[in-house]
Formats: C-alpha cells, sequence, structure tokens
C-alpha cells in the first residue's frame, strides 16, 4: 500500500494515486479511500448506502479531498459536529467527516468518514444506483 502526498501549485492539481483495493469520485476518479480502512458497510444517507471509513485521503495525509465548514448536523443517530468532504478534482460532496458527536454511544464515529456509496466507485468499478449495483466490470462482493 502506498500513500503519497498531493499538493496544488500554481492552481493545478496533483492527487495522489493508491494502490490496492479503492473507492473513488465516480466524476473524476479521483482516489479516496482504500477498502481496508472500511470499518462498517451498515450506514446510510439520503441517496442510500454509505460506508464508515477510519481515513480517507484528506488533511496532511494528502488533499484528495477538500472540507468545508463546520456545521451541526440533525441525523438518524442525533446531533453530530460535520464537516462535508469534496473531491478536489470535480469539487463534488463524496461524503463527510464526523467532527463531534453530541451523545456519548455515538463518539466512536469522532474522527472518521462518511463515503455515500452513490457519490463513489468501488474498487471494481461499480457505481451504487438507488439500491442496486451497476457494474462496470465484475462486482463488488461485499454488497452482494
Amino acid at each position: 500500500m502506498q500513500l503519497g502526498i498531493g499538493i496544488i501549485i500554481m492552481g493545478r492539481v496533483y492527487v495522489v494515486s493508491l494502490e490496492g483495493s479503492i473507492y473513488s469520485c465516480k466524476h473524476f476518479k479521483t482516489h479516496l479511500a482504500l477498502s481496508d480502512h472500511i470499518i462498517s458497510k451498515a450506514f446510510h444517507c439520503r441517496h442510500g448506502k454509505a460506508y464508515l471509513f477510519d481515513k480517507v485521503i484528506l488533511y496532511a495525509s494528502s488533499v484528495n479531498v477538500t472540507v468545508g465548514e463546520k456545521e451541526e448536523r440533525m441525523m438518524i443517530t442525533g446531533m453530530h459536529t460535520v464537516v462535508d468532504i469534496f473531491c478536489v478534482g470535480c469539487g463534488s460532496i463524496v461524503g463527510w467527516k464526523y467532527e463531534s458527536a453530541h451523545e456519548k454511544i455515538q463518539k466512536y464515529k469522532e474522527g472518521k468518514f462518511i463515503l455515500e456509496r452513490f457519490k463513489v466507485l468501488g474498487p471494481d468499478g461499480s457505481m451504487y444506483v438507488f439500491g442496486q449495483e451497476v457494474q462496470a466490470g465484475g462486482s463488488d462482493a461485499d454488497d452482494a
């Protein structure tokens, strides 16, 4: 597994390429996270499935995603302070990061990331579309 540092120089975006089984932006193909870093596939958002990751390519690790402003957001599991995360290549929101949880039982989410399955390509290029997978050359066995 290889992680590098992406940078923006004179307005040009340089992104990090990951090796291994990756999730990427469905529009720009920017590498976002390794499947090894999935904590749970049992999360949901407005567009369907969402996966909880312990890390994505962000902050000091790289700049494949940027973050929005902190905001309080009411979710199914209660109030959380979150920041949206955006693909640096196309600016699409690909998920969010949990900055803090207001309820003690939800504290395990702090510092973790959600990637919305509808907004990313799976490791084999599959796209999630409203409750089903559209295959682009394989199967995402964990979704079966």
